[in-house]
């Protein structure tokens, strides 16, 4: 990905919009998140109204002029849009031409038939590959509706805990939010830190899998101990496949999702293996593994892969597609506020001044920029807006740093802003309400499962550093 770098972004930026010392820039840092975090926790307000208070509270505080805060604010949510909308739009069309077509039901149903031979033994693994499968073009909270139903199907068939199954499946799903793009976390620490896209999504997968597997199958035996309930008696909504005259094959389906992996992670080995931006197969690469070129492909290949076999017309595509559109609106706004609260911290000069009082400190960047992503998530409870924040806080530390330890980074953050879901979390009560959990079996499961990803991710992300 040719990402925009933290000097082009503000480019109009060159010198600070205030003269704020250290400690009133510390101050205004403070105060604009307590703003943010009051919003959204207290009143309920929608995070993208918060990120808006909170950017212009931050640049009063720091006494910066209210005009130039609303410029910094209004171009960081542009460039941010600009880098990521499309994508966060393909990826969402991908995902509903996924789910509609049966090509969902189809990958489920034919792993749960291996799985089942086994005796039930490896049904957690089974779990935790359909989430990851599905995971990487849908939206988390998309992913939940969609696996629900086969979690608590798979756990009253087969008389299986809930969460020995439930377990992997929230594993799956949460890991590739956090660290695998195109979800739009990892897609805006990419563009703000100026991490190569192939290279941290190589990486993302080698942290993911050691991941997964700790917090999904491992972890589910400990929390089905600690919380041992039947799949509560709900209606379970009717797939798409049931009223389908076909649906696309296993393999069509795999391949298709897995298409815009293939081709950026091709890129990220062309570039690895030529290492010449101006020869011509290094080229070529640069457009075919472009995040826009792979994306926008598979979805061209979907509508015939997994659109013809289930039977869609021309209507039925553009129906799909348009309704695929409409429930990202509010995620492509939160997303643009947090560039623009993350532009207004930057062009305040509080990214200078984590860079000025890091100098003297002896933590790694690394784990300073995932525990600052654990104090955010831990106050806002969205994951995205860590992420983001975070982003924007660290971004100067990227300076210098090679392909490899900044893609880390963007790693770090994205293991950070997973750390630890709780009552403020949209996703716990997403959780709780379709478990049928009380909010202490909450805790004990999925917040236990979600610090489990955050700590080791950071762990194998500082070991990668070492090594690499």
């Amino acid at each position: 990905m040719t990402s925009l770098s933290v000097e082009t972004l503000a480019a109009d930026a060159v010198e600070p919009i205030t003269s704020a010392g250290h400690a009133q820039l510390g101050i205004a840092v403070l105060v604009g998140i307590a703003v943010i975090v009051l919003l959204i926790t207290k009143f309920k307000l929608h995070a993208f109204l918060a990120l808006t208070i909170g950017s212009l509270t931050l640049g009063a505080v720091a006494g910066a002029p209210l005009d130039k805060v609303i410029t910094s604010f209004s171009a960081g949510l542009g460039s941010t849009v600009a880098g990521v909308g499309v994508l966060i739009a393909l990826g969402a069309i991908l995902g509903k031409l996924l789910a509609d077509s049966g090509g969902a039901d189809q990958i489920v149903d034919t792993i749960l038939a291996k799985a089942g031979k086994s005796g039930g033994k490896a049904m957690p693994w089974a779990m935790v590959l359909i989430a990851s499968i599905i995971g990487l073009p849908l939206f988390f909270e998309v992913g939940i509706v969609l696996l629900i139903p086969v979690v608590l199907m798979v756990a009253k068939r087969g008389n299986y805990s809930l969460m020995r199954i439930g377990i992997p499946a929230l594993a799956g799903l949460s890991v590739m939010h956090g660290l695998i793009p195109p979800h739009p976390g990892p897609l805006v620490a990419i563009d703000a830190v100026g991490a190569n896209l192939g290279i941290t999504l190589a990486l993302g997968v080698l942290v993911a899998i050691p991941t997964v597997i700790i917090a999904g199958p491992v972890f589910s035996k400990f929390a089905a101990k600690w919380v041992d309930v039947p799949a509560p008696e709900k209606m379970i909504p009717a797939r798409a496949s049931d009223e389908l005259k076909g649906r696309p094959s296993f393999g069509a389906s795999v391949a298709t999702i897995l298409l815009p992996v293939a081709m950026m992670l091709s890129k990220a080995l062309v570039d690895i293996i030529v290492d010449n931006p101006e020869h011509t197969v290094q080229r070529v690469f640069d457009v075919v593994g472009s995040p826009l070129i792979a994306l926008l492909a598979a979805v061209i290949v979907a509508m015939f892969t997994l659109g013809r076999p289930a039977g869609f017309t021309k209507g039925k595509l553009a129906s799909t597609t348009e309704k695929s559109l409409a429930p990202i609106a509010g995620v492509l706004l939160i997303v643009g506020a947090g560039g623009g609260f993350k532009q207004t911290l930057i062009d305040s000069g509080v990214g200078q001044m984590v860079l000025d009082i890091s100098k003297d400190w002896s933590i790694p960047t690394l784990l300073l920029a995932w525990l600052i992503a654990v104090v955010i998530r831990l106050a806002t409870g969205s994951a995205t807006v860590a992420t983001v924040s975070a982003a924007g806080l660290v971004a100067p530390l990227a300076a210098g740093m090679t392909d490899t330890h900044t893609a880390l980074l963007v790693l770090a953050i994205g293991a950070g802003s997973l750390f630890f879901s709780h009552v403020n979390d949209a996703g716990f009560w997403l959780v709780k309400e379709y478990f049928g959990l009380s909010v202490g079996q909450t805790v004990k499961t999925w917040s236990v499962m979600e610090t489990i990803i955050s700590v080791v991710a950071g762990g194998l992300v500082l070991l990668l550093s070492v090594l690499i």
